[in-house]
């Protein structure tokens, strides 16, 4: 199984430079090559007779070119520059199986990155050697055993990342604290609300530290452009945009290991995050509560443990419909968080009934399928259910 492990780099001046310019080289190449590439295809449509562009030969001709063109790109190592041309060539596959959008140009500070091959690193403990500059210090050591296949070298706010990429050999799932089932509700007022009846609030970084961002939001807009200044202004206000993201992924990790360690069956609703976001009303709160990673993680952590995830389809009425008699109300809006049945007379808090729904389709849709496959219209489970008569999975599933 391929996984990998992101860890802090604690470079010196020197190396930090280093590392710049590899990303800076990166960028160059991943450009250069994008214009090519659009050019060339542009001449294959009005020209048959030419041939399409491929990475392969546009990696030929820079390695052709560079050392009288741009004699610079000696200063690094060979990889930044050819695996970011590799990069751009399965970033069309990608686009033209439909499933990215179309590349477009890196531009300079946002998410600089290059990638190295294994050949030109080696880890020993809580260092990693690199080409050029030796080893630079790790602020963990490698988690994981196995064969080390590649390393991605990335910059944000200021600090940079190293993270390895490791075919790890398979392992025995973790057994679950519980062997039964759960319903997840997400929601604004809290990120998470299990059938349990557990309320768990989210710790909405971006609104916490909104005064602060505003502040050196203006902070920037004041200095001049170009100025040394105004560096340091965006340099504070990367570092602040970056704690808000590592305490929002922080909660997110903690709580769906937590869900993946309890539970075996778990049933979660498929939210249309991109639509929600456009709700001009509650874009910011739901953006801050990170549904789609929490669903992310959710998905691949439940294949790591053989835990069956049960997706619901977006539009299943898990909030009006009575977990007690299945009446469904209506006229329920979102101003109410709790309401009376007025068949059974059951109370009901709206998030708790929504995830107690989940949970119960999660359970009959798992006996009706007897464990091969999808549940019906509508419904699916992300991770394979194992047969009846088998025991659960033993292998981990690389997402």
């Amino acid at each position: 199984m391929l996984i990998s492990h992101k860890t802090a780099l604690r470079p010196n001046n020197k190396q930090a430079t280093y590392l710049a310019k590899s990303a800076g080289c990166a960028r160059f190449a991943y450009n250069w090559a994008l214009d090519q590439w659009n050019s060339q295809y542009q001449a294959h449509k009005e020209n048959n007779a030419l041939p399409k562009p491929n990475q392969m030969a546009l990696r030929r001709r820079l390695n052709a070119i560079k050392r009288t063109d741009y004699p610079w790109m000696l200063e690094v190592t060979k990889c930044a520059p050819q695996l970011a041309i590799m990069q751009l060539g399965q970033a069309f596959q990608n686009f033209f199986a439909k499933r990215a959008k179309r590349p477009v140009f890196r531009k300079k500070g946002v998410r600089d990155r290059f990638s190295l091959s294994s050949d030109q690193f080696a880890i020993k403990g809580k260092k990693a050697r690199l080409p050029h500059i030796g080893y630079v210090r790790m602020a963990e050591s490698l988690r994981f055993e196995g064969k080390i296949m590649s390393a991605a070298i990335s910059r944000t706010a200021d600090r940079w990342y190293i993270s390895i990429t490791v075919d790890t050999p398979d392992q025995i799932p973790a057994k679950a604290e519980s062997q039964g089932a759960v319903g997840v509700d997400l929601g604004v007022s809290h990120l998470a609300t299990l059938s349990t009846g557990e309320k768990i609030a989210g710790p909405k970084p971006h609104k916490a530290l909104l005064n602060r961002l505003k502040r050196l939001s203006r902070s920037l807009s004041r200095k001049q452009k170009g100025s040394k200044n105004r560096q340091k202004a965006k340099d504070k206000l990367s570092r602040l945009h970056a704690r808000i993201s590592n305490i929002r992924n922080d909660a997110l990790h903690k709580l769906t290991s937590e869900i993946v360690k309890r539970f075996i069956l778990i049933g979660i609703e498929d939210l249309n995050t991109r639509g929600m976001l456009k709700n001009r009303h509650l874009s910011r709160s739901i953006a801050d509560m990170g549904f789609f990673e929490f669903k992310r993680q959710l998905e691949y952590k439940s294949q790591w443990d053989s835990r069956n995830l049960f997706v619901v389809d977006r539009f299943y009425a898990s909030s009006k419909l009575c977990s007690n008699c299945g009446y469904k109300k209506v006229d329920l809006t979102l101003k109410d968080r709790e309401w009376d049945c007025s068949q059974c007379s059951a109370h009901h808090d709206r998030d708790i009934n929504a995830a107690v729904n989940l949970r119960n389709l999660a359970v009959s849709s798992t006996a009706s399928a007897c464990g091969e496959g999808s549940a019906g219209s509508g419904h699916e489970f992300r991770v394979k259910l194992p047969s009846v008569k088998q025991e659960f999975n033993d292998r981990f599933v690389h997402v």
